[in-house]
């Protein structure tokens, strides 16, 4: 089955008959990071996968023949589960018959509404309405093309399309911008068209220049991430086409990795091809090298830390099934959420759905948009709803680049198809290509730059912005929705229940899919359980007046009309204002968000086990209301909360020490994106909450305890209205108490990456405070003896003794003792410590000479001793018969110690 993060399922065991004894549940739910390291092992190790996830957990009895339990779903990925009874005195288990419950959970934010804008960047530029160049250019140009030249007119760039986010985002109400591939192309050679294909990648790292605007002061991958952040400041997600099957002739892959080049018995590179279409600029890339899996997990790795949310992986089904398990596992290893998009048109059924269900893929292209008439779709659509129910997600694009424009045919199909794939929508997964908007009738050509037909006076983007309102608010467009064609009768048309079982919603959505005739559409009044009579279309806000045949009910379509009729009239109520852009986080969306986060608190307590009386959404508005408070709740071990506040913009600059076992609560006015990272690998990442006061917060669970104390940073990037900002701060994560090792002695090289201080004390007030640099000062307060002149209670230090500075002379040379040759400081933890010089002589040799500082107890008092160490036979240490001499000098002063030295 299909969920999401945030879920819960039952799981019930019933007995035929009463039995002593007890049921359990064998399973893998909550252990998604032991799933991926043993696939992820197995590849970089050759290690076997010994089902290290699986595991037991007691289920509790109803009855004398029932036994329930309620898991928690909030981990990403594929879990299975069984459920077994074990009687009373016997050691072997009774299982039911028949295969393991099978579970694919899919990221909280994709429950509803994913509607997908399919951008290509480069038709954002001067042809974007048509109206491309001067018609007077067209024969230089050509000339030139017979000539043999490169002629590559200017493109579209990340800033146009940036321009147009508010009205993609808050005026069409897309959550996502999916791009066609932005890598380098072939510019002379293998160039295919005027442009170059972006399907013929020379990098899959690298970002095409020409999509960028030439700025000094920013790269082409800068103005990449000005995208990014600019579709996450907007609250929608972006999506980008990674091509891995191939790459471009002449990529550089050619010359790093040719032995990854499939080749044919003639030693040939291989062309891919599909639907008998063979594309000579590109190379076949061959996955029996496992090597070739690791590159490319790291490839998705890259883009993802860059910001990308998820990828849409073309000719995906050419990939085999173990490469891509390997991929997704070590992407989902930092960034679980990540959503992957299979393009497997072409391919067959039966790959898609074991991509789906096994490799980790969350979507699939839907084929909706190649079934035209009745017959097609009936024929299509139970794949479709079964999928969906089992597998993934089936992605309803209206029209894609591969196909010919809707608009090309008429507007009235355009209109037709467009409402169509949206209405039938899974989960609201729907996407069109840019410039089905403006009923662009020009075919998308990816060698090109053809005309969106932008800003055209007749379009259908108010219909759009309705329709992806509804997938986003109506509860008939959320998960857990039952679809069912209902129709009767002949005719063209399609008839199609939709049935939210949690909350009881339902709408019927009926087409008449001729655009040249009208048709009556008929269906039966039971199967649709709503009462005809008053049904409202959500799309006009009109009442529709329906026949009435006995038990079927019947209405007239204009041709290519859609209708999505609702029972209930307060249903229009969720279409926001079209007039104000709507860039918010739909509701439904974030409360599943929120249960997620609050089942996870509640497993990082109590452990992976029967959720018992646990309210999720309950738990979910107190975790809105207060972070902080809803942790202390939870906590089993007393009443401390158990959680470290970091806070923007104030605690940038401050390092943050997390315990172990404490979570950690990022707190922000405005809303952000946040990980934590250990040197170059993810360890968490969330996108911050909205909370109940108007701020947003994320909550990261506590990390797997270290041995020793160790850094990390919080990467954290700031949308505040008009203003993108990113920045790091440092977190210092905490050892257990019984694993923590003080490090008492450092090397140079220690002490040029960091400032070590030596703290000692007389027991009476007096202090010392020196650098591990000898002879440093950073401030007034650093002095060999601060003392405490009162005698009987602490009262303010004086300054007496600065510092010590040392010469050693041998024949007359001279070498001051500093930090050039300081080989290591060390002290005790008794206001004792050390300084060992390794001082040059001359002539290539020198003196090993240590320097010894202790403080006095009871007395303002220091004592200093300096130690030349035995040569013992070393080579270049000057012989111990040859005597040298120390110059000391040392720094007296008498100041209070919030004073400064005046001389």
């Amino acid at each position: 089955m299909v969920r999401f993060r945030g879920d819960t399922q039952k799981f019930t065991l019933t007995l035929s008959d009463s039995c002593r004894g007890n049921a359990w549940i064998r399973t893998n739910i909550g252990r998604a990071d032991i799933t991926r390291r043993e696939i992820i092992r197995e590849t970089d190790r050759g290690e076997p996968p010994l089902g290290r996830d699986w595991f037991d957990i007691p289920m509790k009895r109803v009855n004398d023949k029932t036994f329930q339990v309620i898991l928690p779903l909030s981990e990403t990925g594929h879990v299975e589960s069984k459920c077994f009874f074990l009687p009373a005195g016997e050691m072997e288990p009774v299982w039911p018959a028949g295969a393991n419950v099978e579970i694919n959970v899919s990221p909280a934010d994709t429950c509803c509404g994913n509607i997908l804008y399919n951008a290509f960047v480069r038709q954002f530029g001067p042809n974007r309405d048509g109206r491309f160049s001067d018609p007077s250019e067209k024969p230089w140009i050509e000339a030139l093309d017979r000539k043999g030249y490169t002629v590559i007119p200017p493109s579209g760039t990340f800033r146009d399309l940036i321009r147009e986010l508010d009205f993609i985002i808050g005026r069409l109400g897309c959550r996502i911008i999916q791009l066609l591939p932005i890598h380098p192309t072939p510019t002379t050679y293998a160039r295919m068209g005027r442009f170059g294909s972006p399907y013929a990648a020379l990098s899959f790292t690298e970002v095409d220049p020409a999509l960028a605007e030439f700025d000094p002061k920013t790269t082409p991958l800068d103005q990449f991430i000005e995208l990014v952040d600019a579709v996450h400041g907007r609250h929608a997600k972006i999506f980008i086409d990674i091509a891995i099957n191939h790459t471009g002739w002449a990529a550089g892959l050619h010359e790093t990795h040719p032995q990854w080049l499939a080749r044919n018995e003639g030693g040939e590179i291989e062309v891919p091809g599909a639907w008998g279409v063979r594309w000579a600029d590109l190379t076949r890339l061959d996955y029996a090298h496992r090597d070739l899996w690791q590159y490319m997990a790291a490839i998705f790795i890259k883009w993802c830390r860059r910001g990308v949310d998820g990828f849409r992986c073309d000719a995906g089904y050419m990939i085999p099934v173990p490469a891509w398990t390997y991929i997704i596992a070590s992407v989902r290893e930092q960034f679980p959420d990540t959503v992957f998009v299979l393009e497997g048109l072409g391919g067959k059924i039966s790959v898609t759905r074991q991509l789906l269900n096994r490799a980790g893929f969350n979507w699939a292209y839907s084929e909706l948009f190649q079934n035209d008439d009745r017959g097609q779709i009936e024929n299509y659509l139970p794949e479709s709803l079964a999928i969906s129910s089992h597998d993934g997600t089936p992605v309803h694009f209206a029209e894609t680049h591969d196909n010919n424009r809707l608009a090309s045919r008429s507007i009235t199909y355009a209109r037709m198809r467009t409402a169509l794939c949206a209405l039938l929508s899974h989960q609201g997964a729907f996407g069109f290509a840019n410039g089905v908007e403006w009923y662009a009738t020009e075919k998308i050509n990816v060698h090109e730059a053809t005309s969106l037909n932008w800003g055209a006076e007749n379009n259908q983007v108010d219909r759009i912005r309705h329709i992806s309102a509804l997938l986003k608010h109506h509860p008939a467009f959320y998960d857990r929705t039952e679809i069912k064609m209902i129709r009767q009768g002949d005719g063209n048309h399609m008839v199609v229940r939709r049935h939210h079982r949690p909350t009881g919603k339902r709408l019927l959505v009926i087409a008449n899919l001729d655009v040249e005739k009208k048709s009556v559409c008929f269906w039966d009044t039971g199967d649709a359980g709503m009462d005809p009579d008053g049904l409202i279309d959500l799309l006009t806000g009109r009442h529709i007046p329906m026949n009435r045949e006995g038990s079927l009910a019947g209405v007239q379509l204009d041709p290519g009309q859609v209708l999505c009729l609702s029972p209930d009239a307060d249903d229009l109520q969720l279409i926001p204002d079209p007039s104000v852009p709507d860039f918010n986080v739909p509701q439904r969306i974030e409360r599943q968000q929120l249960r997620a986060k609050a089942l996870a608190v509640f497993q990082d307590y109590h452990g992976t086990g029967d959720l018992g009386g646990f309210d999720p959404d309950q738990a979910a508005a107190e975790l809105q209301a207060d972070p902080l408070e809803f942790c202390r709740s939870f906590n089993p071990q007393g009443d401390e909360p158990r959680v470290i506040p970091w806070r923007w913009p104030t605690d940038v600059r401050r390092e943050v020490m997390v315990p172990p076992g404490h979570f950690l609560l990022v707190q922000s006015p405005a809303a952000f994106r946040a990980r934590i990272s250990e040197k170059d690998r993810v360890l968490a990442g969330q996108e911050g909450l909205a909370g109940a006061d108007g701020t947003f917060f994320a909550l990261f669970s506590p990390l797997p305890p270290t041995r020793k104390h160790t850094a990390r940073r919080l990467q954290i990037s700031v949308f505040a209205p008009g203003e993108y900002r990113h920045a790091e701060a440092p977190l210092l994560y905490l050892a257990t108490w019984d694993s923590v090792r003080v490090r008492c002695v450092f090397n140079r090289s220690q002490l040029a990456r960091c400032s070590s201080l030596m703290l000692g004390t007389n027991g009476r007030g007096g202090m010392l405070f020196a650098h591990g640099r000898w002879g440093e000062l950073k401030s007034r307060y650093d002095a060999l003896l601060a003392g405490n002149l009162d005698p009987e209670i602490p009262d303010n230090r004086r300054i007496m003794f600065t510092r010590c500075r040392a010469w050693l002379v041998y024949q007359g040379y001279s070498q001051e003792m500093r930090f050039h040759c300081l080989k290591a400081f060390g002290m005790d933890g008794r206001s004792r410590g050390f300084w060992d010089f390794q001082i040059p002589s001359g002539q290539g040799e020198y003196v090993r000479l240590t320097v010894g500082l202790e403080m006095v107890a009871g007395e303002n008092g220091i004592r200093i001793m300096f130690y030349r160490r035995p040569a013992a036979g070393q080579d270049r240490l000057l012989a111990d018969h040859k005597p040298v001499k120390l110059i000391i000098r040392p720094d007296i002063e008498d100041r209070d110690f919030h004073d400064t030295t005046k001389a």
